[in-house]
């Protein structure tokens, strides 16, 4: 067998590794400009169904499919030589029995090169991780708030705020790594019980929203950018790009009316 020692590829277990030594750093990434410029900073690049939102104007991530996943994983992995890449599950893709979850887990590692997949939900889809891991698909969960059941939880509402919601919370969060997650992302979830969950698990757990206490940290690289002008309350802008864009765009369609761009630097001319 041969093997390429030429780059160092995080790892799910070298991530796993950073638990109790350093925070661990998660982003999200749709195309291969972004993947580039995040890869030497985040141990972990997710390709989120958030695409649909962020990428595609959709009101929800309910519509993106497993082919939008497909290629936007693909194009992340051309752009990535270091972080660990992880593909979301779309709606619809992984539900209905732990069969067609490997079907199409599988097709998307195989298809996109993607390292690990994630899913959302809790106790309920313990067999179908279990089913994954025992057949080599490294599955990262998703509990607490959960995008893809926006219309069950009555919209993008903080969990875990009563008693009957946290031991729900915490139940899913020792069920999926009972069944073999490497680790949990926890969305939109009361701290104290995000810091409980993470106390008393042996995996990292990734938070949004979800207080100071997890092993790591994710956000949308979008609204950490200041792309989104309206980015949900837990996030801290970085950068105002959406200011920056608008600057811009006016500055270019300054130069054009008033005929200041192009100029003769800007065009090709015959070398005779």
């Amino acid at each position: 067998m041969s093997t390429s020692h030429s780059q160092s590829r995080t790892t799910v277990r070298s991530v796993a590794s950073l638990r109790g030594k350093r925070p661990i750093v998660a982003l999200t990434a749709y195309t291969t400009p972004m993947a580039k410029i995040l890869d030497a900073y985040a141990d972990i690049l997710l390709v989120g169904d958030s695409l649909g939102m962020v990428l595609y104007g959709m009101e929800s991530t309910l519509g993106v499919t497993l082919e939008d996943m497909i290629r936007h994983t693909q194009a992340v992995m051309r752009g990535s030589h270091k972080a660990l890449i992880v593909t979301d599950m779309p709606f619809g893709t992984y539900q209905a029995s732990p069969e067609q979850a490997y079907h199409n887990a599988a097709r998307v590692m195989k298809e996109s090169g993607s390292h690990a997949v994630k899913l959302e939900g809790g106790v309920e889809m313990a067999e179908t991780i279990a089913f994954l891991t025992q057949r080599g698909v490294p599955v990262m969960a998703h509990i607490g708030l959960m995008p893809q059941h926006v219309h069950v939880m009555g919209g993008y509402r903080y969990q875990g705020r009563n008693a009957t919601e946290a031991q729900r919370i915490a139940a899913d969060a020792r069920a999926v790594e009972e069944a073999g997650a490497w680790a949990i992302l926890i969305e939109g979830t009361e701290a104290a019980l995000s810091e409980t969950i993470t106390q008393n698990a042996a995996i990292p757990t990734i938070g949004i929203g979800a207080g100071v206490a997890c092993d790591g940290q994710i956000l949308v690289t979008e609204d950490m950018l200041g792309v989104n002008p309206n980015p949900p309350s837990f996030v801290q802008q970085f950068a105002d790009l959406h200011g920056q864009m608008h600057h811009a765009a006016a500055s270019y369609a300054r130069a054009v009316h008033e005929r200041a761009f192009p100029t003769s630097k800007h065009g090709y001319v015959s070398k005779k």
